[in-house]
């Protein structure tokens, strides 16, 4: 790969000052195109009317497992991938559960317990987890660890009683030995050796030997979000999924060589990844630009980042922070790095991201690996509404009230007048029996 390759990198500029509208453009969505959306349709609709039958037969033609084969990993299996792992590799994996659980329980802990008392009645929020839920784990050429531990530890500080895990099978028949130790860590109840659609099916309606799920969560392909997105209906998700962003804001100080390297590491995850850099500096663009193209002659992986930066890679230069800050809430990015001058300060006009990173020491990679928060984030624009997967994805909450006579007495006017308002006079008479 030579420097010339860097040329593919999109040059943007906004002269009309629509940067919305750039935006839009710009990002993309998880919208499936027509023959996903029937194949998905079909394979959901089989698992609906013959449950197990289908789902075997799936699971021979998509993950080339024999139809007689148990789905279930059995406790052996996980045993003997742990001889298939390092032991620095079970460590960091220990690791990385502990600061998940760490910031997943301080989360918690802020809602529960949580009581409101005055005027003679009081309000206590009542936090229960979930029953079950299905957390999906990539795999098949790769291996995911990290997703599962951020997918199932939320749910275990919850106190979820149910937890299941699906991952694609690699060529030895079994999800990567990795996924199966991390699944041993964090305390899975099940693990089934099965990807795509159908697997998404099969939690979300269940089959005799698989039992329905409450919620299912965790990022996948294309068939996968579209399986999630069309049974939302029966069972909740956890967020629209698509192809991985990064932004990156910077202005005239920020170190180029810094912006290419986290650029890179975005791009790595596949031609579909979403990866810019909005700056102030037509200075600073030029030496990103070549910064690319020095680094990607010898970067691993080159083939997919070569791909994800000449499809999605861009880089736009903006007038002032104002207008980068306009950019970036309307591009909604998933991870958003802020590389300028009090970048604490221009964070706090950053209203749409699903992770915030601050100044030079702190690359999308770490939120990824070691801090403990979830990387299980909106993408295609969803962070206008949604946010990280957290503990928050496997609970439900519920007030508890309780009021004396003394504050309903005082409460009757109220009552009175909006329940008139909305002709809804029974509602009021139901108090005023109490009070007679």
């Amino acid at each position: 790969m030579t420097k010339d390759n860097a040329r593919n990198i999109k040059f943007l500029e906004v002269k009309d000052g629509n940067y919305a509208s750039l935006a839009e453009r710009l990002r993309t969505s998880p919208r499936a195109d027509n023959t996903v959306r029937e194949t998905t349709s079909g394979i959901i609709q089989g698992i609906r009317e013959k449950g197990d039958l289908a789902l075997k037969t799936y699971v021979a033609k998509f993950d080339g497992l024999p139809k007689g084969t148990d789905l279930r990993v059995s406790a052996a299996e996980i045993r003997a991938a742990y001889g298939l792992v390092s032991k620095a590799q079970i460590r960091a994996i220990e690791e990385l559960k502990t600061r998940v659980e760490r910031v997943e329980e301080g989360l918690l802990k802020k809602l529960s317990g949580h009581k409101i008392s005055f005027d003679g009645y009081s309000l206590s929020l009542k936090v229960q987890a979930l029953e079950a839920v299905g957390c999906y784990v990539p795999g098949g050429q790769a291996s995911y660890p990290t997703s599962l531990i951020m997918t199932v530890i939320p749910a275990k500080v919850a106190g979820v009683a149910r937890i299941i895990v699906s991952s694609p099978p690699s060529k030895s028949g079994l999800p990567s030995p990795l996924t199966l130790v991390a699944s041993d860590i964090c305390g899975v109840d099940e693990v089934y050796k099965m990807g795509g659609a159908h697997a998404i099916a099969a939690m979300a309606l269940g089959t005799a030997s698989i039992p329905s799920v409450k919620k299912i969560v965790g990022p996948g392909n294309n068939y996968v979000t579209t399986a999630k997105m069309m049974l939302s209906e029966i069972v909740p998700i956890d967020l629209p999924a698509g192809p991985t962003e990064l932004l990156i804001m910077a202005d005239a100080r920020a170190k180029p060589q810094l912006i290419a390297r986290d650029l890179i590491s975005q791009a790595e995850h596949g031609g579909s990844s979403i990866c810019g850099m909005v700056t102030t500096s037509s200075s600073l663009a030029s030496r990103v630009k070549n910064e690319l193209g020095r680094i990607m002659v010898s970067a691993p992986r080159s083939k997919e980042v070569r791909e994800a930066l000449s499809s999605n890679g861009f880089i736009l230069v903006a007038k002032s922070i104002q207008d980068m800050v306009q950019f970036s809430n309307s591009f909604a990015p998933e991870h958003l790095e802020i590389m300028v001058e009090n970048a604490e300060d221009v964070s706090k006009a950053i209203e749409n991201a699903g992770m915030i990173l601050l100044g030079n020491f702190s690359p999308s990679s770490i939120s990824d690996y070691c801090l403990g928060t979830n990387h299980v984030l909106p993408t295609g624009g969803a962070a206008s509404a949604y946010s990280a997967l957290s503990v928050l994805t496997f609970i439900k909450t519920s007030w508890i009230a309780n009021c004396e006579k003394k504050a309903l007495k005082q409460l009757v006017p109220k009552i009175k007048i909006l329940s008139n308002a909305e002709d809804l006079n029974n509602h009021f008479l139901a108090v005023e029996e109490r009070l007679r």
